[in-house]
């Protein structure tokens, strides 16, 4: 019985097919079968129910999953922690990154980031969605909010203000907002694109968080169509800050109840656990860090 062995059990085990974990660990699918076949002889216990339509893991199988799943961590955590001795500054990274920033300030600060470092290619995909890094192969995203899974690494980047404005236009035609209660009688645009909070606008006022129930006649999970929707004096939206900064220095929106404080919410870049970063994922985060204070403004 070796380490090989056990990540081979770990692929069928995660594949849920002998066909499957053989093309992927470049083997027959008889040649896996019986690898898989004598570990089970050396452990003397059989770890994998075989039938005609699917794999399941006996009781045995479980347990050596857990265990066998944490020593092939290990093992990339060891290569890992060489990775930048090794292989220097080389490969490619897959990332995603949420729309407004890719097109506010990531496609330029990557684009910048791949110049510098000619022999590193970055995969870079515009997504609002929280994706799976680890079964999509994906070495880093950037999200804000709260971080569910406790099996990533989470590193702060910035703090994204919120603002609630409309256009000139639109307050002209309906009246200004002086409180929460008075948006009731206004046409509010709805961002739908968050966990919470997209009828419920949450602020806080003298340390006291308030929220109010509001309506329109537009929701959308788009931030840009949101602004669009506002620009054209529609409504009044809840959005970040940065997605209509310059709006509201050249006037073109106005920001309105300025005496609340509005969400606040951190942005990071996410990552799959390792005791080891790479260094060229350690750089990249560090690039793209810079590349938000800089913009700290619209944020």
């Amino acid at each position: 019985m070796n380490a090989a062995d056990l990540t081979l059990f770990v692929n069928v085990a995660d594949a849920g097919s002998f066909n499957k974990a053989a093309q992927q660990a470049g083997l027959s699918t008889p040649a896996l079968s019986k690898r898989i076949s004598k570990l089970e002889q050396d452990l003397g216990a059989q770890l994998i129910h075989r039938t005609t339509r699917r794999l399941s893991l006996s009781e045995a199988g479980e347990s050596l999953y857990v265990h066998a799943k944490n020593i092939e961590g290990q093992v990339s955590d060891a290569i890992a922690s060489v990775s930048a001795f090794s292989q220097g500054l080389t490969g490619t990274i897959k990332m995603s990154v949420p729309t407004i920033s890719g097109e506010l300030l990531l496609a330029e600060a990557v684009a910048e980031f791949c110049q510098k470092y000619p022999n590193i290619t970055v995969d870079m995909r515009l997504e609002n969605d929280f994706v799976d890094l680890v079964g999509e192969g994906l070495d880093l995203a950037i999200r804000t909010g709260k971080l569910e899974d406790s099996s990533l690494i989470a590193k702060p980047l910035i703090q994204s203000n919120w603002v609630v404005c409309c256009s000139p236009s639109y307050i002209q035609r309906h009246g200004d907002v002086r409180s929460l209660e008075a948006l009731k009688d206004h046409n509010c645009l709805a961002y739908t694109y968050q966990a919470q909070g997209s009828f419920d606008w949450r602020f806080t006022r003298n340390n006291i968080e308030e929220s109010v129930r509001i309506s329109g006649s537009f929701a959308t999970n788009n931030a840009q169509a949101l602004r669009k929707a506002a620009l054209a004096g529609f409504g009044i939206v809840y959005v970040p800050r940065c997605c209509v900064y310059e709006d509201l220095q050249q006037g073109k929106l106005v920001a309105i109840l300025t005496d609340y404080q509005p969400r606040r919410l951190g942005v990071y870049a996410i990552y799959p656990f390792t005791k080891y970063l790479p260094e060229k994922l350690r750089l990249l985060i560090e690039h793209i860090k810079q590349a938000y204070q800089a913009k700290s403004k619209y944020f």
